[in-house]
């Protein structure tokens, strides 16, 4: 055999190797023969027969292209050879029993002679379902994404203007309007764990109640998920009544005491009542307030079922009937129950905090949080370090004496890790301030307090004061 031969011969083999490797399949059209040479490769992707086939002018293959998808891809190839010779398209393949829905990339080059004449068309075809279903999962996504946003904040503005309807100074607003804020926060932080597949009402029942009254809640009833809108509602219901009870009920008290129990409901759905005992002597409000409004008539619409408020002289009693709607099958990924959060709810009862002459460093990326506790810092009398926005400005600041520090734990997609390192290796208390939802405590393993976004910047005082409080 020639040594041309071989050579020849070897490309060849090598070209199969890659194409193979590649994943790709390949066609040749030779015009004066008017006939296709289709690989198997090719054949096994966008279906039909391979070898030989007469090209019927070109039109043989036409008919594995989806009949949908046909009209715009023979348009993008006829204006790709018309235009460089050359064309690209991703088109469907032509349904088959086995593989209803194939993606395809297909690039085609025309060849010419010495004398411009027209000898063939070389191809490759690529399959590109995964790619493409992807895409589309993406789109979908952010699509469902962009609608939870849109919705989270309507709303927040309808319970900002409930709220403030009823409330008759900024301080009583900002402190109602806060805890309402952060009881849809939790909420929706075990929804995300959980990758929005459902929550559980233990872990809602944990997040609202967890940190109130220590020893005076209780919580019980089998393992239930519930759909996002209606452990929306119950986050928000519990919240109501544990506010309602810290204020004027059975956890005014330290004798008194509220227990929150649940079950399912023969026709589908669950009951789930709160009961208080122990505390004051109750009597009905003269005033009802969005908190009572909120429970009687938009929660029992969102859980699709009703609820039940009574003012019993021993102790009020709530009942929540949800209908099987808002229920859901136990999802693939479930979070940790979440835990007590004492660096949430250590607001100091004695009094304002007072920070004077502290050196506090803020590292945040999102400015209008940062010039939050900015204010909030520096009238507790701190004096502030920064802000830093980035990761590089938190480093360029750790040069100076530094008493205690708030960090983001995330700062534009950057860790704010290297920070916590230098500050824990100095022997600095700091505190996380974070919209994650990190199960296993503190970011990166590090032992600091944690306060969930959205915050009130009290929180974050209070958090502060008592990293800095002597041990003992």
């Amino acid at each position: 055999m020639p040594a041309e031969t071989r050579r020849a011969r070897l490309d060849m083999e090598h070209l199969e190797l890659a194409l193979g490797a590649a994943g790709l399949g390949e066609f040749q059209y030779d015009v004066p023969g008017d006939f296709y040479i289709v690989s198997e490769r090719m054949a096994a992707i966008a279906g039909g027969p391979a070898g030989f086939i007469p090209a019927e002018g070109g039109r043989a293959l036409w008919p594995r292209i989806h009949p949908e998808d046909f009209p715009a891809a023979l348009e993008r190839i006829q204006a790709g050879l018309a235009a460089e010779d050359r064309y690209e398209i991703e088109c469907r393949a032509a349904p088959r029993p086995e593989r209803p829905v194939t993606w395809l990339r297909v690039v085609g080059q025309r060849i010419r002679d010495e004398a411009g004449e027209i000898k063939g068309v070389i191809g490759i075809v690529e399959d590109i379902t995964a790619r493409r279903l992807e895409e589309e999962q993406r789109q979908a996504l952010m699509a469902e994404i962009d609608h939870r946003v849109k919705n989270v904040l309507a709303t927040v503005r309808a319970l900002a203007v409930q709220t403030s309807r009823r409330t008759s100074s900024v301080e009583a607003f900002l402190q109602t309007f806060f805890g309402r804020l952060k009881s849809m926060g939790s909420a929706n932080e075990l929804l995300t764990a959980a990758r929005w597949r459902g929550a559980a009402i233990d872990h809602l029942a944990a997040a609202e109640l967890g940190g109130v009254a220590p020893g005076q809640t209780r919580w019980d009833g089998p393992e239930l998920f519930l759909t996002p809108r209606a452990a929306n509602a119950v986050s928000l219901a519990l919240h109501e009544l544990a506010t309602n009870a810290l204020k004027y009920g059975a956890l005014s008290v330290e004798t008194g005491r509220a227990d929150v129990t649940w079950r399912e409901a023969p026709g589908g759905g669950f009951v789930l009542d709160w009961v208080e005992s122990g505390g004051p002597v109750v009597a009905p409000p003269e005033h009802t307030g969005f908190g009572s409004t909120l429970l009687r008539q938009v929660t029992g619409r969102e859980l699709n079922g009703h609820t039940g408020l009574e003012f019993r002289p021993n102790g009020v009693r709530a009942r929540l009937e949800a209908g099987p709607s808002a229920l859901v099958a136990r999802p693939e990924t479930v979070p940790e129950a979440p835990q007590p959060r004492t660096a949430e709810t250590a607001l100091a009862a004695g009094g304002p905090v007072d920070l004077t002459g502290k050196r506090i460093l803020i590292v945040e990326d999102a400015v209008l949080l940062a010039m939050e506790l900015e204010t909030g810092l520096s009238e507790a009398g701190a004096q502030v370090l920064g802000p830093a926005y980035e990761l590089e400005e938190a480093l360029a600041l750790l040069d100076q004496p530094v008493d205690a520090a708030v960090l983001d734990a995330n700062l534009n997609g950057l860790s704010v890790g290297p920070v916590a390192e230098i500050l824990a290796g100095r022997g600095v208390p700091f505190v996380f301030a974070t919209g994650y939802g990190e199960a296993g405590g503190a970011p990166n393993g590090f032992d600091a307090p944690i306060i969930r976004k959205p915050y009130d910047v009290t929180q974050v005082t209070a958090a502060v004061s008592d990293l800095l409080r002597p041990a003992g």
